[in-house]
C-alpha cells in the first residue's frame, strides 16, 4: 500500500490546530511554559553532551594513572594520561606535574591541584543554575495564569449573575487549571535532570578529590629526591 500524503498532511495540519487551540485556552502564561520546555529540552540535551565531552562518566584512564603512580611507574602514570581531557584526568594528571615539581612544595601543590579541579568542576556545573531556575519559576508561572484565569472566570459569573451558565464557569475554570498542570509538566522533569546532573558531578568531584590525595601524598619519587635531580 502506498502511503496517502494528503491523510499525513491533514494530520499534521489538525495536530498543529489543536496544540495551538491549547496553546490559546492557557494564555501567555502557557505560552511562556511552552517555551520554558523547549529551553528545558535543549537544555538537558546540552548538559549531556557537555558532560559525555567532560568525561563526566568515564574512570579508567584516571585510575591506571593513579594505579601506575602508587607502583612508582612515573613514566606509565604520565602516559596513561596523555591526550585525556576528561576532569578526572585532566585533575590527577595536574596533580602528577605538580608533585614532580621541585619548584612547588606541598602546600603549593595541593593549591595548585585544587584550582584545576575548580575549574573543571566549574565547566562540569556550567547549566545547572538555569535548570534550577526553571524548576522553580515553572509552577509560578503556571499558578500565576490559574489565579489570572480564576479572576477572569468569577468576574464573568459577577457580570451574568444569576443568568450564569454553571457549565461556562466551569470550563473557564478548567482552562485555568491547565497553567498550573503544564507548570508542574515542565517543573518535574527539569528538577529529576538537576538531582541526576548534580549527583555526577558530585562523584567527580569524590574521585577527584581521592584520587589528587592519593598522588600527592603516596607513591611517586620522593621531594627530595626531585630537589636533588634539579639541582
Amino acid at each position: 500500500m502506498t502511503p496517502n500524503h494528503g491523510d499525513t498532511s491533514m494530520d499534521l495540519t489538525e495536530k498543529t490546530a489543536a496544540i495551538a487551540e491549547f496553546l490559546d485556552k492557557g494564555g501567555p502564561a502557557i505560552w511562556a511554559i511552552a517555551a520554558l520546555s523547549v529551553m528545558t529540552v535543549a537544555l538537558i540535551l546540552w548538559k549531556l553532551w557537555r558532560l559525555a565531552l567532560a568525561g563526566a562518566w568515564s574512570r579508567a584512564a584516571a585510575n591506571g594513572a593513579v594505579a601506575s603512580w602508587l607502583e612508582g611507574d612515573v613514566w606509565r602514570a604520565r602516559s596513561a594520561l596523555e591526550g585525556r581531557r576528561g576532569l578526572r584526568a585532566v585533575a590527577v594528571r595536574a596533580a602528577i606535574e605538580a608533585r614532580l615539581d621541585p619548584e612547588l612544595d606541598a602546600a603549593t601543590a595541593r593549591e595548585e591541584v585544587a584550582r584545576v579541579a575548580t575549574r573543571e568542576l566549574t565547566r562540569a556545573r556550567s547549566g545547572l543554575r538555569a535548570l534550577d531556575l526553571i524548576a522553580t519559576i515553572a509552577p509560578l508561572i503556571g499558578l500565576l495564569g490559574t489565579v489570572l484565569g480564576m479572576i477572569a472566570a468569577f468576574k464573568t459569573l459577577q457580570e451574568t449573575g444569576a443568568r450564569a451558565d454553571p457549565s461556562a464557569l466551569a470550563g473557564g475554570i478548567w482552562e485555568a487549571l491547565l497553567t498550573t498542570a503544564a507548570g508542574m509538566a515542565v517543573a518535574i522533569p527539569a528538577s529529576v535532570a538537576l538531582s541526576w546532573f548534580e549527583s555526577v558531578t558530585e562523584a567527580a568531584r569524590v574521585d577527584i578529590e581521592d584520587a589528587a590525595t592519593r598522588v600527592l601524598t603516596r607513591g611517586g619519587p620522593g621531594r627530595a629526591a626531585l630537589r636533588a635531580a634539579a639541582e
